[in-house]
């Protein structure tokens, strides 16, 4: 875990997320100043309202910080192709335009493992191609990622990107929180019988790689994989949370039937007006059997994961039974 860091003034997109919430309490215990943007505000952490895609109203914020660090984004798999690709890349582009002329010196960028969903080969490292699939949410991360490339590249600002595995933990909407009501509703299904390969990542390990990235100068212009050292079944990765809820096993089955279903329950969601997360996107990326390396992230920032499943899962749990979701 880090104890200092070089920058005075930190702004972080989508600060009341998951991810940006947590960088942004450990940037302030380290004794930064941290500011950022969100859908809401939250004047007591620096946090204004606004769009990223509007810098005029937010551009006063960013300015003066030397480290921005970009969390938001549009994350499901069930989004309109413009809605994805207005956020998730013109975005992209506006917050790096506004950290340039800010006076930023590092922009770090969360993508997703999502950027190499349909690599099948085992081990797969930041140097497999990637490939565009139709998928929203793939699609427009990978185009978010070549935004940022393309202004290292002509030295508009040193950029580092950072693809992060399955982060769970207090506060995980897609990992933790929706997969405990959908068990809770009996919705939850998995597809390959439960033996696709889930790659966890605590929440406190991905901080604390995403901080080194922003602090080693060896990490400009570099992607990085952070995942989950272990890789585990789905079966027994989302096995926790049916334990924690006294629901016996998580109900399996075939991919071809899980996407059926899947998408017959996305139509059911969407003619009722409701969001859901059910549909065939999910139950591609949960049938994955392949692994991912950490090994260019453990040579150049000295990063390994420090929390393994078992105590994340302790954490977990502590934090569910807090909240009164258990």
């Amino acid at each position: 875990m880090m104890t200092q860091t070089r920058y005075r003034k930190v702004f972080i997109t989508g600060a009341l997320g998951f991810v940006g919430r947590a960088l942004s309490a450990r940037y302030r215990e380290l004794g930064a100043e941290t500011r950022g943007l969100d859908v809401r505000a939250e004047p007591s952490l620096g946090v204004v309202a606004g769009d990223v895609c509007r810098p005029q109203d937010w551009r006063e914020t960013i300015n003066g910080c030397d480290l921005v660090i970009h969390t938001a984004a549009i994350v499901t798999n069930n989004v309109a192709r413009e809605t994805a690709w207005r956020v998730n890349v013109l975005g992209t582009r506006r917050v790096l335009e506004a950290a340039k002329e800010g006076g930023a010196k590092r922009f770090i960028h969360l993508s997703s493992l999502a950027a190499m969903r349909f690599i099948l080969e085992d081990g797969a490292d930041e140097t497999a191609p990637v490939m565009p699939t139709g998928n929203p949410y793939v699609d427009t991360k990978i185009a978010g990622e070549q935004v940022v490339l393309a202004a290292h590249a002509a030295g508009e600002i040193p950029c580092t990107i950072i693809r992060p595995a399955d982060v769970y933990g207090p506060g995980s909407r897609p990992w933790t929180m929706i997969p405990v009501q959908m068990i809770k509703k009996g919705l939850f299904l998995l597809p390959a019988h439960g033996q696709g390969i889930f790659r966890a990542i605590y929440i406190d390990d991905l901080v604390n790689g995403v901080m080194l990235a922003a602090e080693k100068e060896v990490a400009s212009g570099q992607i990085f994989i952070l995942g989950g050292e272990q890789a585990t079944t789905c079966e027994a990765f989302f096995g926790h949370y049916y334990r924690m809820l006294g629901k016996g096993r998580p109900r399996t089955m075939s991919t071809p039937a899980a996407i059926a279903i899947a998408e017959v329950g996305r139509l059911v969601f969407e003619l009722l007006g409701k969001p859901t997360e059910l549909g065939r996107g999910a139950m591609e990326m949960l049938s994955k059997k392949n692994t991912v390396s950490n090994a260019k992230a453990h040579r150049l920032l000295g990063w390994h994961p420090q929390v393994d499943l078992q105590e994340g899962m302790r954490r977990t749990e502590e934090w569910l039974r807090a909240e009164g979701m258990l």
